[in-house]
């Protein structure tokens, strides 16, 4: 019976992904016929639609074939088969009313079906934070919450198909919008949102509380949501306020890809794939982060001052080349010693149990050089472990060795 049930649970899984996959196909054909009309709209979220799709079904069903039990392996394949239904209707909305209007049937049919899936995915997002990673609530406190979300997440859903337009992300009007209603999908962009950002504080709360396997497991999640955030954040504040074209599409990339990272760290938390290994990535991407923020704001300064100091002195405006090959040469030199001191400053302030730990066994290996007393170093061999180790018991046994190579007891 078991065996029947996982592969049924395979079968639905990539049954879901091959039709996530279709669905982003057929969009992408969509929008290639769309760009060949200059003068219509292109949908603006087309690389985030095609991302989740095929990233979220495809880790979704590795996790619920693998997990079926887990409800997270599901949700993740919900989500990416919602956005790609939505990005599938979007494209063909566009092309049947604006590109080649009466080509294709079912034209308003598709505009109308995209106010649909947004919030759908919106709402399991926020039960993905309530339910990982073994897809239970933190406790029983959580569940009015669990509940009223479902029930925002269906006055949501019911509201935005029946609001007038324009659709989001379509310069169309909702064909099935109720005249005389508020249009409430910014409204219900915000809502949505802050049902994510409560059900991300719970994660926190279980990380808060977990140990072993599954703190690192949220490690993994909190790590990529981190990453994600904070890309999205400079990429819609920082590059889209200063106007620039090909800064805007240069900060998407971080974004993009921040897209791809929450379904693999949940995936890799789930089957459990070198769980470990996240302090180690947390502890580089801290010191070189603010190592590349630090060199960064070090050469602008280091240019703008001697760009300063040279046209204070000599009058002109343009800098030479030699100031700038000067800044590049300083910023290198400040690599390693920055790093250092960087790495010291991650290490005893997130690390501290480890740094403690390794200057123990710094100063016990100097220790060992210089000693020769036997008991001495018997009492600080089992301090050390003692120390760095914290084990409940310590016990030292030391069997009495030959004697010393060419003795004549020896011979």
């Amino acid at each position: 019976m078991g065996r029947i049930n996982a592969r049924a649970a395979a079968l639905m899984a990539w049954s879901a992904c091959l039709v996530s996959l279709t669905l982003t196909a057929l969009s992408l054909l969509l929008l290639a016929l769309n760009l060949s009309h200059p003068d219509v709209p292109i949908y603006p979220y087309w690389a985030e639609g095609t991302l989740l799709a095929v990233g979220y079904t495809t880790i979704g069903a590795v996790v619920a074939s693998r997990r079926p039990q887990n409800p997270i392996g599901w949700i993740l394949c919900s989500i990416g088969l919602l956005w790609g239904v939505d990005h599938f209707n979007s494209e063909y909305a566009i092309y049947t009313l604006l590109a080649a209007p009466g080509t294709l049937p079912g034209d308003e049919v598709a505009a109308w079906l995209t106010t649909l899936p947004w919030v759908l995915g919106l709402g399991l997002f926020v039960f993905m934070a309530l339910l990982f990673p073994n897809g239970q609530l933190l406790s029983s406190r959580w569940r009015p919450f669990a509940w009223f979300s479902v029930l925002l997440v269906a006055v949501g859903t019911i509201m935005s198909a029946i609001s007038p337009g324009p659709i989001l992300g379509l310069n169309v009007p909702n064909p099935l919008g109720i005249e005389g209603l508020p249009n409430v999908y910014e409204q219900l962009q915000g809502l949505m949102f802050a049902l994510i950002f409560v059900a991300s504080a719970s994660l926190l709360v279980r990380l808060h509380h977990a140990r072993g396997v599954e703190r690192q497991q949220i490690k993994w999640v909190a790590y990529a949501g981190a990453l994600a955030a904070s890309a999205s954040l400079l990429n819609y504040t920082a590059f889209e306020a200063m106007d620039v074209q090909w800064l805007e599409l240069f900060g998407r990339v971080p974004a993009l890809v921040g897209i791809l990272g929450i379904p693999t760290a949940v995936g890799i938390a789930i089957l459990r794939y070198r769980l470990y290994e996240i302090d180690t990535l947390i502890n580089r991407t801290l010191v070189y982060g603010l190592l590349t923020v630090l060199l960064a704001a070090l050469y602008f300064r280091g240019v703008a001052i001697t760009q300063v100091t040279f046209r204070a002195l000599t009058g002109q405006e343009k800098q030479p080349q030699l100031a700038i090959v000067i800044s590049t040469l300083v910023i290198a030199a400040l690599f390693n010693p920055l790093r250092r001191c960087i790495q010291g400053f991650i290490d005893r302030r997130f690390y501290r149990s480890k740094y403690d730990a390794r200057k123990t066994l710094e100063t016990f290996s100097a220790k060992l050089r210089d000693e020769t007393d036997l008991d001495v170093l018997r009492d600080d061999l089992v301090d050390v472990v003692r120390d760095t180790m914290q084990p409940a018991h310590v016990s030292l046994w030391l069997q009495p060795g030959l004697p010393p190579r060419g003795s004549k007891e020896q011979e």
